[in-house]
Order: structure tokens, then sequence, then C-alpha cells
């Protein structure tokens, strides 16, 4: 566990040294040019997710089919990016997630809503199809 923070914290470093200390909403084109498509959720993706397994194993809540780590992009009031394991059958379905898409909206002037989609592509924008028969079964955050 102290590995993967120390790893964690390297990275989230070395990203805040990249962008220079600027905020973190970003342009969706700067952001993928900056982290190369979610460079730093892939370096720790293996880690976390199995941790999660792990986690989720001793409370009796194990997942059944295949899971991994992947981005989410998030598009809507601002432009984030975040992580989220994503669970579903072995095969191509899990394999062709790439990213998961979260579409922040209002409804009734009252009520955020965060659509969570799983999709074949790390760039929403360039391209946005659903991966059918995939879920996100965790998400993940960074305390700053």
């Amino acid at each position: 566990m102290k590995k993967i923070k120390s790893r964690w914290l390297a990275l989230l470093a070395a990203l805040m040294i990249t962008l220079g200390g600027s905020a973190w909403a970003f342009n969706l084109g700067d952001l993928i040019g900056v982290i190369g498509g979610g460079f730093v959720v892939s370096a720790i993706a293996g880690p976390i997710n199995d941790f999660i397994n792990t986690i989720t194993l001793n409370r009796g809540a194990k997942v059944e089919g295949h899971t991994k780590v992947v981005p989410i992009v998030s598009i809507g009031s601002g432009t984030h990016i975040g992580a989220a394991q994503v669970a579903g059958p072995r095969g191509d379905a899990i394999t062709s997630t790439k990213a998961v898409a979260q579409i922040e909206a209002t409804f009734m002037d009252r009520l955020r809503v965060k659509i969570l989609v799983p999709i074949d592509s790390e760039n929403p924008v360039q391209r946005f199809r659903r991966v059918q028969g995939v879920g996100v079964s965790a998400i993940i955050d960074v305390k700053l």
C-alpha cells in the first residue's frame, strides 16, 4: 500500500510540474496532449484494480467477471480526469473499454446528475460509443 501511495504521489507531482500549477479544469485537447490520454491513470491502473478486487473479495462483494481501471473523462461543467474500475464479462466488451465518459447535467434546476458511460475511446469528443455489457464498479478519487 505504501508503494502504491508513493507512486501515485510521484505521478501527481510530475503532472503538477508539467502543468505549471495551473487550474485543475483543462481543455480536453490540452489534457490529452499533456498526459497522453490518461497516462497517469494507466500507470497506476493495475495496482488499484488489484486493491479494489481484494477489498470486494474480503467483503463478500466479489465481481464474477473481469475488471480493469480506466480514465474517467468528465464533460459538462469543465473538463476533468479521474479513474474508474469497470466490470463485465471476459472478452471483447471489457477489452474494448478504454475510458468512462462522465456527463454532468442538471435536472429540474435542483438535482445534479452524473451519468457514467463506458466507452471505447479515451477521447469522447472525437468519438463517443458506449460499450454494452460493461458497468462501473468503483470510482477512484485522489485526496489533494
